[in-house]
Parts: C-alpha cells; structure tokens; sequence
C-alpha cells in the first residue's frame, strides 16, 4: 500500500477535526453556563475563596469548599468534566455564613472554578487546578 501526501493530509486532518471537537463542545457549554450566571457581565477577582486540595489522590471524592462573605450566589464548574456544570448555591439575605463546602466527583487533572454574584451585583471568580491521580468519571 501506497501513502501519497494528500493521503496523509486528509486521514490527519480527519484525526486533528475528530479530537478537537469534544474540546469546543465541553468549552462552549462552560462559556454557556458562565454567560447564564452572569448575564455577560464582566467578572472580577477577590472577594472569594474556593479551597481545594493540589492533588487527589482519587478522582471520585475530591473536597471543596467555597466562600465569598458578600455573595448571594456562587456557580461551581469543573471544566475537565463530561458536564462541567457541579452546582449553584443561593444565599438568602438571612444566611449566617457565605460558605458551603461537598466532595465533587473529578475526570483528570482540571480547573475548578467558583464565580461569586456579589449583593451589589458585581461577579468575582478564583480557579484552582486539582491533579487528580485516579479519575473518577470513567477515566
């Protein structure tokens, strides 16, 4: 069997098309969800706290917490996931702490990150990077 150049082109830019794809739809639906939350709005730094451990040793039980003294909601993403979209939590104005914390399920080594809709209805965000050793969402 004979390779030609125009060969080799087509069957690597089939592969290039065929990878790249699950990379822009898992993009466009956390751009999505982030332009939901935040009307479009831009988003800040400071003013929230997302903690979470450098490396997981297993994939399945990763914790977090998140806080934000000032926020009436808060958007959980981990960007790395088949659904990247974990969780929003809503303050009500009578919530005594600004603070939540759960054990989220991570597919490889990724960014998590808290966006904070502050009362004045400003948005900040903090991105933490978690290496995670065994996946948990079937890697």
């Amino acid at each position: 069997m004979k390779i030609d150049r125009r060969g080799l082109l087509a069957v690597g830019g089939s592969l290039a098309c065929t990878t790249l794809i699950p990379f822009k739809a898992i993009a466009s639906e956390t751009d999505e969800a982030i332009a939901k939350f935040t009307g479009g709005a831009n988003i800040g730094t400071g003013g929230i706290t997302l903690t979470t451990p450098e490396i997981a040793e297993n994939g399945n039980t990763v914790p977090i917490s998140v806080e934000s003294g000032k926020a009436s909601s808060i958007l959980l993403l981990a960007l790395g996931n088949p659904n990247p979209n974990v969780a929003t939590i809503n303050f009500g104005p009578l919530s005594g702490s600004r603070m939540t914390s759960t054990r989220i399920r991570l597919r490889k080594t990724q960014e998590v990150v808290a966006i904070a809709k502050l009362e004045d209805g400003s948005f900040t965000k903090d991105v933490k990077t978690v290496k995670v050793t065994i996946g948990g969402c079937g890697g």
